[in-house]
């Protein structure tokens, strides 16, 4: 990476650090709330925003919001509509992944969040259980991240595309495997160590860059 590219960077960090940081409370804060139906909206979201975008995640979440737990699948159909591009596919991800976790862990989020010592293990159990249904590991990564855990790289094309431009990756396209993506959020570790800008920041600040927000 070029100097003067490290300088830029480093100068939007600071221009941005205190309300990247803000943003970061804030996610923190959903795990700290202890509350359930928050932690399961955030899956719910990155369930949405998966194909799609930021912003039709949270417009999706708002629509399903009042329904999210409780309603069947034809409910959640009928309020995706004209709101997210596969008004379908999504509910019926959101209701299967739901009806599991009600099943098998009573919907206790918080409880099922926290029960894991390892974060690759945890992070595993989203992104390659068959009935949370929806996402990989960047989604399962986003989630996490959401609700306060740190550690957790969001590889989308924004960030990749950044880190391919940097020279910190050979290539923009997503990682395809599991080991593909650790590989590739091992790189970005090593270059927030190198930049002086903590990963979890590094990854909000690159995506603003490219996009100019930071939403979630």
């Amino acid at each position: 990476m070029k100097k003067a590219e490290h300088q830029k960077l480093r100068q939007a960090y600071l221009e941005k650090r205190a309300l990247i940081g803000e943003r970061l409370s804030e996610f923190r804060g959903v795990l700290e709330s202890g509350d359930d139906a928050r932690i399961f909206e955030e899956l719910a979201f990155c369930i949405c925003t998966a194909g799609a975008s930021a912003r039709m995640g949270m417009r999706s979440v708002e629509a399903l919001r009042e329904v999210l737990l409780e309603g069947d699948l034809e409910s959640l159909r009928k309020r995706m509509t004209g709101v997210h591009r596969f008004p379908n596919w999504r509910p019926a991800y959101i209701v299967h992944t739901r009806e599991y976790l009600r099943r098998e862990h009573g919907l206790g989020m918080r409880r099922l969040v926290t029960s894991f010592g390892d974060p690759l293990e945890r992070r595993d159990f989203f992104a390659k259980n068959k009935d949370i249904k929806g996402i990989g590991y960047k989604e399962a990564s986003h989630f996490l991240r959401n609700i306060g855990f740190p550690g957790y790289a969001i590889l989308d094309k924004h960030i990749l595309n950044t880190l391919y431009e940097m020279g910190v990756i050979e290539s923009p396209k997503p990682p395809g495997t599991r080991d593909r993506y650790i590989a590739a959020e091992e790189r970005l570790r090593k270059f927030s160590e190198d930049i002086d800008i903590p990963m979890d920041e590094l990854d909000l600040l690159l995506w603003s860059e490219k996009t100019g927000e930071i939403l979630k």
